[in-house]
């Protein structure tokens, strides 16, 4: 059977200490299928295509020229890429295991054109990386009781916490976006990540598109990663644009009521965290 043609599609910013590491995992990884590294960089600073020439020099790099956000370097490394049977979408902060890649495009079919893996921390501890779609009475059961208790109620929790789900495979609404595979027909589908979100929410988008084209996302715990996350929990900047981004897919999903009580419980939630000392 000829093996699956698939580009491992990475965006960095400042990211030569990852790389090592990065390119390290994709061998094992990604073994079994017929892989190829397509590195977009947003005008890093730091050394890190020189960090890729040297540790992948067979890889592709395509050098964006400003730091254009997450969204637009996926882009440009899928076009890059060119015709493949499905794209990788991976943080440079991501570690393959062994047959992650392989198993994850098994799980792709007809009417499933995402699939996820089983992620975890740098510690070995399960990520909560599955998410329901977001809804008003989502967010305000959040801001009220928090995420991780009203996780457990599908109608209440976006984010999946009942960690007996993350033991079988089955399909979620969307997944955090450091580790996607896409089938070439499901970008085809859906087009490209919204680039107008710059950071946060692309991948929420995407997925909720894919799902509105009958594309479900699939969550596989057979195919594990190593998510070393940096990123919006220790940066105020950051995770504004977080929180803001949220608000805004939300609202161009849904009509201005419902988006006005998202707002109000955005605003509840993160008053909190505010009087909190977060």
């Amino acid at each position: 059977m000829t093996p699956p043609r698939i580009a491992i599609c990475v965006v960095t910013f400042n990211s030569a200490e990852l790389v090592p590491d990065l390119v390290g995992s994709l061998p094992a990884g990604a073994d079994g299928t017929d892989w190829h590294l397509v590195v977009a960089d947003n005008a890093s600073d730091d050394g890190t295509v020189a960090a890729v020439e040297r540790w992948a020099p067979e890889a592709t790099i395509v050098q964006t020229g400003a730091n254009l956000g997450y969204a637009a370097g996926v882009n440009a490394a899928v076009r890059a890429a060119g015709d493949q049977d499905a794209y990788l979408i991976l943080n440079a902060d991501v570690r393959l295991q062994p047959g992650c890649l392989r198993t994850l495009h098994d799980a792709l079919s007809a009417d499933v054109g995402i699939a996820v893996p089983r992620l975890l921390d740098a510690e070995g501890e399960l990520i909560w990386s599955m998410r329901r779609a977001p809804s008003v009475l989502r967010a305000w059961a959040d801001a009220i009781v928090g995420a991780e208790r009203v996780g457990r109620i599908p109608a209440l929790g976006e984010v999946v916490t009942d960690p007996g789900l993350y033991r079988v495979a089955g399909p979620t609404d969307w997944a955090e976006g450091s580790t996607q595979l896409i089938s070439a027909a499901c970008w085809r589908a859906v087009g490209e990540w919204d680039e107008s979100f710059f950071l946060y929410s692309e991948e929420t988008d995407f997925d909720l598109r894919a799902g509105d084209e009958g594309l479900r996302t699939w969550y596989e715990p057979a195919a594990v990663a190593v998510h070393l996350e940096g990123g919006s929990a220790g940066s105020p900047a950051l995770w504004s644009l977080l929180v803001v981004n949220r608000i805004r897919m939300f609202g161009r999903r849904h009509g201005r009521v419902s988006s006005g009580l998202f707002w109000a419980a955005a605003v509840a939630r993160e008053g909190s965290r505010a009087l909190l000392g977060k």
